[in-house]
């Protein structure tokens, strides 16, 4: 399975957490995880954010779950780079 090291989400978070906290807390889901947000709009519950995040190897699965639990949701994934597992090719 290829290795995911970017992805560009569009997700819609409440106010709390707020986005320092919010950042924060996906950063510190891998060890070497670096999390851009940037905020397109703010309505009186809810906050549209853009998350760009990277790193040598990203659980995506964990990733999504977070921003759940946090009481985020995915609205589409607007950009991946992934990269082929060390020792394996494709099967043609």
């Amino acid at each position: 399975m290829a290795i995911v090291t970017h992805v560009v989400l569009d997700v819609l978070k409440p106010h709390q957490p707020n986005v320092l906290d919010f950042a924060s807390q996906l950063a510190d889901l891998g060890e070497n995880y670096s999390v851009n947000l940037v905020v397109q709009e703010v309505d009186d519950r809810t906050h549209s954010i853009i998350l760009k995040i990277s790193g040598d190897h990203l659980d995506f699965d964990a990733i999504t779950q977070h921003i759940e639990a946090m009481g985020g949701s995915v609205h589409s994934i607007d950009e991946v780079d992934v990269k082929s597992e060390p020792g394996k090719q494709a099967v043609a």
